[in-house]
């Protein structure tokens, strides 16, 4: 009876040993590749099938645990991703968006809190953002020297915390988060603004629904509707909105909801919301419906989100920025050491992508055009 019982416990070690390898697993998983001028690596099928044992940490105390940070000892290619600038899933594609010369690079140090609502404004050749852990005061870089510089502004009237922006018709426009009573140059709510960047005056174009204060507004694009002053809610479902693009021509919305993250301890649940949604945009651009999963982010949660002049899209997700496909399929991700919130396209051609997060600002160069913001 011994002897059958050993031989019934010995046969699944030897039988796992023997898996180690799935049949389908194409070894290496990850292999360097593309121009020299950044470290790029490429990602075989996704790394759909791994070799046995892998293992990856979920979240705790709000650490992020990164793609790289994937366990995966049988196969030490893999070791590759965590130290790449660019992680490469769709060759073809990624190769052509990265360029002959792509490269990444960390340009400023900043304050280790939030740095939102990147906007570039390209007659004066200059990014508006601001630090979140501030109040009234903002921040712009400009990009007229080598290497940029970076100060303090402050608009007149002051604005409360903007955390998300775009640029339309020569104007910053602001979502801003938060209200105050008692704040220098008046009392201000949760709204919409906009700032001349030529003069530095802001105008409060919203800062309430029929009377009711917002409870923070964060992300915001612009479609061609022209002005109305009407606030229309559109879409309810979500736990919280977040990033929010409009396709080139108008027929889709992409929206973020970063629902996962809480006002709780640990602050990031795990299995909350972290997906972009797609929107079918309809009733003459007056409204969403169709909502349906566009990308779950592998990373993290997606924060700020634009379209590329290519279709692509571009979101912001933990330390990096992900591309994807207008079906929401993942070309490449931008690896940073630092979380990313936001982003802008600046300079002449809108080559080069400005990411925007806590403690350091930093730089891609590559062929992925940013859209034309008028």
């Amino acid at each position: 009876m011994l002897k059958s019982m050993l031989q019934a416990v010995s046969l699944p070690l030897a039988l796992s040993s023997a898996q180690l390898f799935p049949g389908s697993v194409q070894l290496p998983l990850v292999r360097e590749c593309g121009p020299s001028s950044a470290r790029i690596v490429c990602v075989e099928r996704y790394a759909s099938v791994m070799p046995y044992h892998f293992s990856r940490e979920p979240i705790i105390n709000d650490t992020e645990v990164q793609f790289g940070n994937t366990s995966v000892p049988n196969d030490p290619s893999f070791g590759l991703v965590s130290s790449a600038n660019f992680v490469v899933f769709d060759e073809e594609r990624a190769l052509d968006i990265l360029g002959d010369s792509p490269t990444y690079e960390v340009v400023l140090n900043v304050s280790n809190t939030p740095h939102e609502a990147p906007v570039y404004v390209p007659s004066l050749n200059r990014i508006f953002l601001n630090d979140l852990a501030a109040t009234l005061s903002q921040l712009v870089i400009d990009l007229n020297s080598e290497p940029p510089t970076i100060s303090d502004f402050t608009s007149d009237p002051p604005v409360l915390i903007p955390n998300g922006g775009t640029f339309h018709n020569g104007l910053v426009y602001g979502a801003t988060a938060a209200g105050n009573s008692t704040a220098p140059g008046g009392e201000q709510r949760p709204g919409i603004v906009t700032l001349d960047p030529q003069t530095n005056k802001s105008t409060v174009l919203l800062n309430n629904f029929f009377g009711n204060y917002f409870n923070s507004l964060d992300d915001l694009t612009v479609d061609s509707n022209g002005v109305t002053g009407k606030v229309p809610v559109v879409e309810d479902t979500l736990t919280v909105p977040n990033g929010i693009a409009l396709s080139s021509d108008g027929k889709y919305a992409y929206v973020g909801d970063t629902g996962a993250h809480t006002l709780e301890n640990p602050a990031v649940n795990q299995k909350g919301p972290r997906t972009v949604y797609k929107f079918d945009v309809v009733d003459n651009g007056t409204n969403l419906c169709c909502k349906r999963p566009f990308y779950f982010s592998q990373d993290w949660l997606p924060d700020g989100l634009r379209e590329a002049r290519n279709g692509m899209v571009v979101i912001a997700a933990g330390s990096g920025v992900d591309v994807v496909d207008s079906y929401g399929q993942l070309v490449l991700r931008i690896q940073t050491d630092f979380i990313v919130q936001n982003f802008a396209w600046a300079g002449e051609e809108l080559k080069d992508l400005w990411l925007t997060g806590n403690g350091k600002i930093a730089r891609v160069k590559w062929e992925l055009e940013g859209s034309v913001l008028t």
